[in-house]
């Protein structure tokens, strides 16, 4: 497939119907036009995006969202970018500025007092320390770089600054997984002593990302900012040298959650990768991903397992977190999710749950065993587990929770549910699997590799 195939569905006139769509402030939602009400008050919050991609974008789109957010810059290298996401702004009623370099955005603009930076991985480290040093709070995107190094730094400016740092990792401010630990995990006990998880984040195979005609960067302005040919700016993450691959890019967000919910950090991984399906001129990384982590948690030895895989997208992305007494299926999709019971647990031991508003009447599946002439297949089949929904709602966009969680803290009201040191951790956890693809073998954690 040549360039101009790649971008068949990215024409001047979609750019042009998207800009004026966004520049006309059509079909505002009730809640963004709240939240505009509120962008002059007092307490309102200054704050600039770097990096105005796909993440970027979402970003903005749930902050804005919230009382008393205030965009005034945006910076990005391509001015197709910066251009839709300043005339989106500007239809919420934020006016704002528009910036290529995130040096001059910081000269010239006083007085912010935030920056959500959602640019590439590699660019992370930079942008962040640089923020902070500035003197301002930051949101930065998951992983906070693609490499140990770059995370270590930003740590470091981070407590040499005393300014606050959230990490991207947005599930840990998600209402319902908050509930779902808290609640079903720490408080019920409804799996018992959890032995194994497994998770996964599947896509289908898709064509690199495109750009409009008449709006590719000059070569001379890649090459400034690291970028080898457009096709690089718009597919970085499947190069070494900009991104850390699919495990990375997908797996930080679910692995992190280990971490989490078993209130312990693995003390090894083995991991395979291999590219099974794309060209490795165009995607460096590998395009499917499969870890096994042996952890030493307090309530005893967990084996998890994570796979991502970008060729299939069978069953989508989902935690499992597997007990023997009970499975707690997790996603940030909400009709995904459900506790199992095993069926040898007596239903009356979780009928407290229900009565409490946690879990809902339990649904006792069909008997699914397949049979031939009425005899079961294999006597070694169990009974279905019957199955609960959880009883916690969320209407937000995904992350919308993290951000308020952040602007909270900056206002004094909140303590960051993903500061620097945790989200080190993760990142840790995280490019450990790429570490162990290279080497072939298991790899064991230290505890102090966890300590920035």
């Amino acid at each position: 497939m040549n360039e101009r195939e790649s971008i068949r569905k990215m024409d001047r006139r979609r750019f042009l119907r998207s800009a004026t769509a966004a520049s006309a402030g059509l079909a505002l939602a009730p809640t963004i036009l709240a939240a505009a009400s509120q962008i002059d008050e007092p307490d309102a919050l200054n704050v600039a995006l770097i990096g105005a991609g796909a993440q970027g974008k979402e970003l903005m789109e749930a902050a804005v969202r919230l009382p008393g957010v205030r965009f005034k810059a945006v910076c990005d290298i391509w001015p197709y970018n910066r251009q839709w996401v300043s005339g989106r702004l500007r239809a919420y009623r934020h006016s704002n500025n528009k910036y290529e370099d995130y040096r001059e955005m910081l000269a010239r603009e006083k007085d912010l007092d935030a920056v959500l930076v959602a640019g590439p991985d590699c660019f992370h480290a930079e942008h962040t320390t640089a923020c902070l040093e500035a003197g301002l709070h930051v949101y930065c995107e998951k992983e906070m770089s693609n490499t140990l190094e770059g995370a270590r730094r930003i740590v470091e400016a981070a407590r040499r600054t005393g300014k606050l740092l959230q990490i991207g990792h947005q599930r840990r401010s998600n209402p319902r997984y908050i509930f779902c630990k808290e609640r079903l995990l720490s408080e019920a006990k409804l799996l018992g002593q959890i032995t194994a998880i497994n998770g996964q984040w599947n896509r289908s195979v898709h064509e690199p990302e495109g750009w409009p005609k008449d709006t590719a960067l000059d070569a001379a302005t890649l090459k400034r900012y690291g970028y080898e040919s457009m096709n690089q700016l718009r597919n970085w993450r499947w190069y070494k040298h900009l991104g850390g691959g699919p495990i990375v890019d997908l797996g930080s967000h679910q692995i992190d959650i280990y971490n989490w919910f078993l209130g312990a950090k693995p003390r090894s991984v083995l991991a395979s990768g291999r590219t099974n399906y794309y060209d490795r001129k165009t995607h460096e990384w590998y395009d499917t991903v499969m870890a096994i982590y042996e952890y030493d948690a307090p309530q005893g030895p967990v084996s998890a397992h994570y796979q991502t895989i970008t060729t299939n997208s069978s069953q989508g992305y989902f935690e499992t977190f597997m007990g023997h007494e009970g499975t707690l299926l997790m996603s940030e999709r909400a009709a995904r999710c459900r506790v199992y019971r095993e069926s040898w647990v007596e239903e009356k031991k979780w009928n407290p749950w229900v009565r409490k508003g946690y879990l809902s009447e339990p649904e006792v599946p069909k008997d699914e065993k397949p049979k031939t002439g009425g005899v079961a297949l294999d006597v070694r089949e169990s009974v279905p587990a019957p199955s609960y929904r959880i009883q916690m709602d969320m209407v937000e966009r995904v992350h919308q929770p993290h951000l308020a969680n952040f602007f909270d803290a900056i206002r004094g009201k909140a303590k960051l549910t993903c500061p620097a040191e945790v989200g080190y951790e993760t990142a840790v956890t995280v490019l450990k699997v790429n570490e162990a693809i290279a080497a072939g073998r298991k790899l064991d954690f230290a505890p102090d590799d966890f300590v920035a």
